[in-house]
Order: structure tokens, then sequence, then C-alpha cells
């Protein structure tokens, strides 16, 4: 059977088909601010027809003072992309409680033309994801308080007790006295971790070098838990230092990583990657309050392992979550904890080809004649 090949299309139409084949918003802004393209969802998106939009200005159809027109002039001059999320973009136009990431890169082929596409979020999930480490300290720490009192002080007696049996007991019954004292032993374990919950003293904080943090995690994983995974490294070597606590952005990774490792099991292929990157721009709303905080250090550990189910993704950080045998569920919800203590965000993109753990946090700001060393991010 002879099949006749299909006309050739023009590239004009060819490109509109494939961008109007991406089920996200995506407009091209020339020179003059104008709105020279916008795809089928552009059009739902900003609720008007490719014609009208082809002949307007961007402001007109964002908010007054919107950081997409910052955002815009800054990737025209830069000539880099650039990352933003989750942008406010309400407007009697556009609807209320409208909450967008953005992706806006420049157009080489166009000097001065720079395309934008947004992708939507709720304002329930940007709360939710704002609010999830606070959440999981609150609901711990009270648990904690209780356990401490009404378990761990019972637990010492009946350890004490299973001691006592062992001295007498037949080599049968020893075995049994020794369940008892490790099982209790792994209770207060247990208890103990969530106690850190309550732990609110302040954080003492500092300019760490990030970098030097990852290769103290990747050579630690090297030599235990991920032995044989491949670990890649995608730093940005210009990035500056975070404003951390050394020992505590450790904890964090090393328990991203370990969960990372874990996805990947016996995979042969198994690979984590370790990345950093400088996002200028992206600011997140500080609960109670209209002010917001700069978090432009992103850093990443990405798995391409089985992915985490749906079900469990939106409590993936909530306390004694977990898809683990023997797992305690308390892990990411620490995580997430003191990312928050920092005063920065933890999020997760996970599909069915691998996971992507993300932290934003704020950079170090030097004060006016001082300086600090880095160089190796530690702090004595």
């Amino acid at each position: 059977m002879k099949f006749n090949p299909a006309p050739a299309a023009d590239p004009a139409d060819a490109a509109q088909i494939v961008l109007n084949t991406i089920r996200r918003p995506v407009i091209m802004i020339g020179p003059d601010n104008f709105i020279t393209f916008a795809n089928a969802d552009a059009e739902d998106f900003f609720r008007s027809s490719a014609t009208v939009l082809a002949r307007s200005d961007l402001s007109r159809f964002v908010p007054f003072g919107s950081p997409i027109l910052t955002l815009v002039e800054q990737v025209r001059e830069r000539l880099t992309p650039v990352n933003e999320y989750r942008v406010d973009v309400s407007s009697p136009r556009l609807g209320v409680e409208k909450m967008v990431d953005l992706y806006v890169a420049p157009v080489s082929e166009l000097p001065g033309s720079v395309v934008v596409m947004f992708q939507e979020r709720s304002m329930a999930d940007k709360i939710d994801r704002q609010m999830t480490h606070r959440g999981a300290a609150r609901s711990v720490t009270g648990l904690a308080a209780m356990l401490a009192h009404e378990i761990k002080n019972p637990l010492s007696g009946i350890r004490g007790a299973a001691q006592l049996l062992e001295l007498s007991a037949s080599d049968e019954d020893r075995s049994l006295t020794r369940l008892i004292t490790d099982e209790t032993d792994r209770i207060v374990k247990l208890v103990d971790r969530m106690e850190v919950f309550s732990d609110e003293r302040p954080i003492d904080r500092y300019p760490v070098n990030i970098h030097v943090v990852l290769d103290h995690v990747k050579a630690i994983a090297k030599n235990g838990f991920a032995n044989g995974i491949k670990i890649l490294e995608d730093y940005d070597p210009s990035l500056p230092p975070v404003y951390a606590n050394r020992d505590q952005l450790v904890q964090i990774f090393l328990n991203l990583v370990k969960n990372a490792a874990e996805a990947i099991g016996h995979h042969p292929r198994g690979e984590i990657t370790l990345s950093t990157a400088f996002r200028p721009g992206i600011r997140m709303s500080i609960p109670g309050t209209q002010d917001r905080v700069s978090l432009p250090l992103e850093f990443c550990v990405h798995d391409n392992g089985a992915g985490v189910s749906e079900d469990i993704l939106p409590i993936l950080f909530d306390p004694f979550i977990t898809t683990k045998p023997n797992g305690s569920g308390l892990g990411l919800a620490l995580v997430a904890k003191i990312v928050g203590d920092h005063g920065g965000v933890i999020e997760c993109d996970s599909t069915p080809r691998g996971t992507t753990f993300r932290i934003l946090m704020p950079a170090w700001k030097e004060l006016p004649g001082h300086s600090t060393d880095v160089s190796e991010g530690d702090h004595r």
C-alpha cells in the first residue's frame, strides 16, 4: 500500500498548531509591549479574542504595577529566561484569586520580543503550600508534649521491669524480654523525634555555601544508602550564599536524598540530580501581612524513581504520612518545618517518571562595612 505524503504546512500555520496544542496560555510581546501573538488558551485566560489581544498593550490586561511588566523588561534587557512563582494577577478582567506561575523568555530571532507562558494556580494551593510546615509543626507539637509525659515515663518502667525479668528468664523467655526492651526503645526514639517539632528557639543563621553542603551530603550518601546510584550535579557556580543554618541544611538534604534513593530502589539506571539556581523575582507572601519576601535561591533534589501517588501528594508534608512499610511519616514533615523556620518554601512535583523536591530560600544580604567568608560554607 502506498501512502501519499501530506502537503507541507506553512511554517507559521505549523507554529500556530503547536502553540494551540500546549495547554497553557502563551503570548508573545513585541518591543513596544503590544501583544503580537496569543494561543487559544491565552484567549480563554485573558477573556478576549486573539484579534483583540493582537492590537492591545499588555498593561491593558494585567493589574497596575504587576510584576509581569517588570519581568518582561528584565528578560528583554538580560536576554535570559526567568521563572517566577505565585504571581497574583487578580483583576476585574481576569477574575479574583488568580494566581499564576510564569515562564518568560526572549525570542532571539525577534529582538525585543518576549514570550510569556502562564500556569494557573488556585489561591487555596498558595495558602496550603505556604502553611504546610506550620500546620505540621502545630499538630505534632501538642501530641509530642502529651506523649512525652503519658508514654515515655511508663515506658521507662516497662523497660526496667523487662531487664529485671531477663536476669532470671530462660533462653526462650529471654528473647521475649529483649523484644520488649527493643520495642520500648523504638517508641521512645519516635517520641524524641516528635519533640523536635516543639523546639521554638531562634535558628542560628549565617551565610552558607550551599554547594559545600550538597557535596557533603553527596559524600555521605555515596558511602552509605545511595551506594551504586549515580548522583549528578547541576549547579549555578555564581550563586550567592544562602541565609541558613548549615547543620539544618545538611539534615534537610540528607532526608531528601535518602528518600530519592529509596524511591529509585534497585533501578539499574537510577539517578539523583542535585541542582541549584538563582530565580530573580520570586517572592512569597508572608501569612497575615501584605509583605512579600524574596526567595531567589532554588535548590532541587530530583530522582527518576516511580514517583509519588497522586493521593499522597497533597498531604505529603503532613505528619505520619508515609509510603514506607516501617516509616514514621515524620521525615518530610520535619523537613518542611525546618524550611519554614528559615522563611523558605518546599514543593514537590511528581510524575510516574520521577519526583522533584524544590526548595526556595532567602539569600544572605551582607551588611555595609561587613564581610563574611563563606568559602567553606561552615560556621564555627
